[in-house]
């Protein structure tokens, strides 16, 4: 298999339930979407969709669930809170940046997971930070 340039490029994704445009920045200091803790200083993308749709899902605030297309303005690493804790290697696409992501575009058409199934991961969650475990870094 040849090395041969390609016309598409990697896309990334980040799921919250805020409500942004194409152009807009997703920044460091402000609060995580899955707790209530500090201001975060890192910002997060993954590489699949399907992780992409969880976080919308898991979102905490009001509003519905949004995706978008983001770009890192800056290097990205992998996310350790799912390498590290969850998964060997890299399997959801995780990413973590100190350096802004800039809104492309928001995914209109997407279906998310069935009711019972975001029910679990959300009990899951809740009996993880009874138990004083930090889900993000």
């Amino acid at each position: 298999m040849s090395a041969a340039v390609t016309v598409f490029t990697r896309q990334y994704f980040h799921g919250t339930r805020a409500n942004l445009a194409p152009g807009d920045l997703i920044r460091l200091g402000y609060r995580s979407n899955f707790t209530a803790g500090s201001a975060l200083s890192w910002v997060y993308c993954t590489g699949t969709l399907d992780a992409a749709i969880w976080g919308a899902e898991l979102a905490g605030g009001e509003g519905a669930g949004r995706i978008y297309v983001v770009e890192p303005t800056g290097p990205l690493e992998d996310d350790p809170n799912v390498t590290d804790k969850k998964f060997a290697g890299n399997p959801t696409q995780s990413f973590r940046s100190r350096d802004p992501l800039r809104v492309v575009a928001e995914v209109v058409r997407w279906q998310g997971h069935p009711p019972e199934q975001v029910q679990q991961m959300k009990d899951a969650l809740t009996r993880l930070h009874a138990q004083g475990a930090e889900i993000i870094d």
